[in-house]
């Protein structure tokens, strides 16, 4: 069966919890860091995403000595990682194609 391709928003988080654990506002800005184009993201997509997240069990809550406690903070799983991997492998095969079809190296 085929997975669905991530969308951007989903995709961008992964990304940003990739590198190291963090909290919803601070998610939100590393995410238009790494996508300035996408120009904003409002909380309600942040904490909607961050929830179905959880659900799938890609990320988890965790504590850092460095957050607040009131902040939740989230860190992506071994689950999180490999689907992040296959979406970032389903999407160099697409540039691929596109490339040699463009007749770019």
């Amino acid at each position: 069966m085929r997975e669905k391709a991530l969308n951007e928003p989903v995709l961008l988080i992964l990304l940003s919890l990739a590198v190291k654990p963090d909290h919803g506002y601070a998610l939100i800005r590393e995410v238009l860091a790494i996508a300035p184009m996408q120009r904003q993201i409002s909380s309600g997509t942040m904490y909607g995403a961050l929830g179905r997240l959880l659900d799938m069990k890609w990320i988890e809550r965790c504590n850092r000595s460095d957050q607040p406690r009131h902040k939740r903070t989230y860190r992506l799983t071994q689950l999180g990682r490999k689907s992040l991997n296959r979406e970032l492998d389903r999407m160099s095969k697409i540039i691929q194609i596109a490339a040699a079809r463009l007749g770019r190296k």
